[in-house]
């Protein structure tokens, strides 16, 4: 589907999404050492773990009000609150680092209430055959922000941080004011009225309909499956960091006579992480075309399999040029899978609480997170072999899952729900 022929919701948001993502690649890698400095490692740790779970519930209600309230006003909340937010974190002086973390866990709830009404105005207006595409372009958009960002971030998190913030909320409150004057509401059936209470009353029915998903059987093994896939492609920023680190020893990368470009561990490590960040930038969308013909379950076997046996695979090398190949095949199962993610709950969510099934789908990505580390305490048991066969077992038990899943739920042959 061609850029010039989308709605211009889908147009405005492109832009604004963008535009956020760049910024926020440029202070979030960094914010964890913003906190240890200010308050130590062990409290920043323990604080680190709670966005996640502000994550969960953000999302979760989040997806509730895009189905009761509206895509537009939970945008709209959503990206308002991460202005004021921003707002804030500027304002605070450098010494009221609680308020700064205050400020920081609502950045991370506005996001979380903005993401699955931003997922589901996509479904709503973009056909079903074309669904794929349109959210890989957003998530190349997103990933040109994740490889540039910490580049930039570097310096200008530690030498302008105020300016970076002040840039940051400025940017939020143009694409809320957008989101306000020109993006319409793409849920169906919006003449049905809103109660003034909305809000409010929406608790009790968004649990009983969080409810109503989390017995769904075919839905849990999805996110399930999920959870899984999500442990091993999260260890590129985890166990393979130390890997790398530890046991990769310094080597050349070109020899030419007597000069050679020579590698340490850790540059080693930073090589592998941007030649990461290019190739999801460079073939999200290509990749997602040339297997545009596959069913999701295809896709999502094939994603798991690459991402397992490419993570395995770095466990029996130390030679750079091998871990650079390697690094394709683990890279490719991830860039394949993340528009899948999204086109399979568009799908499989029923209209009216398509909202909801995008919050719930999150799910796997927030358990994933919290236990794709457990890789890096086995590490200090287990050898390096060991560990790598934890996760090529987790990709395994990823795809048993999807496997049964499909075996249920014959999705490319049912109606739509």
């Amino acid at each position: 589907m061609k850029l010039h022929v989308w709605d211009v919701n889908l147009k405005i948001r492109l832009i604004g999404e963008a535009l956020f993502n760049l910024l926020y690649w440029m202070y979030f890698p960094f914010i964890t050492v913003y906190f240890s400095e200010a308050l130590g490692n062990q409290t920043a740790g323990m604080l680190m773990t709670i966005p996640p779970l502000v994550g969960i519930l953000g999302s979760m209600v989040g997806g509730s009000l895009a189905d009761r309230l509206g895509r537009r006003p939970t945008m709209l909340a959503g990206a308002s609150l991460k202005a004021v937010m921003f707002a804030l974190f500027a304002l605070s002086s450098s010494s009221s680092h609680w308020v700064n973390y205050f400020a920081f866990i609502g950045v991370g709830l506005g996001g979380a209430l903005y993401g699955p009404a931003s997922d589901a105005m996509v479904a709503d207006l973009i056909p079903e055959k074309d669904r794929r595409q349109v959210f890989a372009t957003f998530t190349t958009a997103n990933n040109i922000g994740a490889v540039l960002g910490p580049a930039l971030g570097a310096y200008f998190f530690f030498h302008y941080r105020s300016e970076l913030l002040w840039t940051c909320t400025i940017v939020m409150l143009l694409y809320a004011i957008a989101i306000f004057l020109r993006i319409r509401e793409s849920k169906p059936d919006t003449t049905q009225k809103v109660p003034s209470n909305a809000i409010l009353t929406s608790i009790q029915e968004q649990w009983k309909g969080y409810g109503i998903i989390f017995r769904d059987k075919i839905f849990v093994l999805y996110i399930l499956a999920g959870v899984f896939s999500i442990i091993t492609i999260m260890q590129l920023d985890l166990y393979l960091a130390v890997y790398i680190t530890q046991e990769v020893p310094s080597q050349s990368l070109f020899h030419w006579h007597d000069w050679s470009l020579r590698l340490t561990s850790t540059e080693v490590l930073g090589w592998i992480l941007g030649l990461n960040g290019l190739l999801f930038v460079l073939f999200v969308l290509p990749a997602t075309k040339w297997l545009n013909r596959l069913r999701d379950r295809d896709v999502f076997i094939l994603s798991s399999a690459l991402a397992g046996v490419g993570m395995f695979a770095i466990g029996l090398t130390t030679n750079i040029w091998l871990l650079f190949l390697i690094t394709i095949v683990f890279t490719f199962g991830e860039i394949i899978r993340s528009p899948v993610t999204n086109n399979f709950v568009s799908q499989y969510a029923p209209v009216n609480a398509r909202g909801q099934y995008m919050g719930a789908s999150r799910l796997q990505f927030t358990i994933g997170r919290f236990a794709a580390p457990l890789t890096v305490f086995l590490s200090a048991w287990v050898p390096p072999m060991g560990v790598f066969t934890f996760i090529l077992v987790c990709a395994l038990m990823s795809i048993a899952l999807y496997i049964k899943l499909f075996k249920i739920y014959a999705y490319e042959d049912s109606p739509s729900r």
